[in-house]
């Protein structure tokens, strides 16, 4: 699999974030990687998790496996992309 780099996997987290979860793209272009996500996003309930993480990997090309989701994956935003970058191997 080709590396798509830091500045990829931020673009493509922030762009499923926006996509599957309907937030605006101005709102997530403001997200830091302190941002907090599950549990202070309304947007992010346990059912868009799911979709989430599926859009992940199919634009990432990776694989997520069920034991590897936690809340601390999805803690922040910085958490959610350190997560799909060591899985994306960048």
């Amino acid at each position: 699999m080709q590396s798509k780099g830091t500045a990829g996997i931020d673009k493509a987290v922030r762009a499923v974030m926006a996509d599957v979860l309907g937030l605006d793209a101005a709102r997530v272009a403001a997200f830091t990687d302190d941002t907090p996500l599950f549990g202070a996003l309304p947007e992010l309930d346990s059912l868009a998790v799911a979709g989430l993480l599926t859009e992940l990997e199919d634009r990432l090309g990776i694989l997520i496996e069920d034991d590897e989701v936690d809340g601390e994956m999805l803690e922040t935003f910085g958490s959610l992309k350190r997560f799909a970058a060591e899985k994306a191997g960048t």
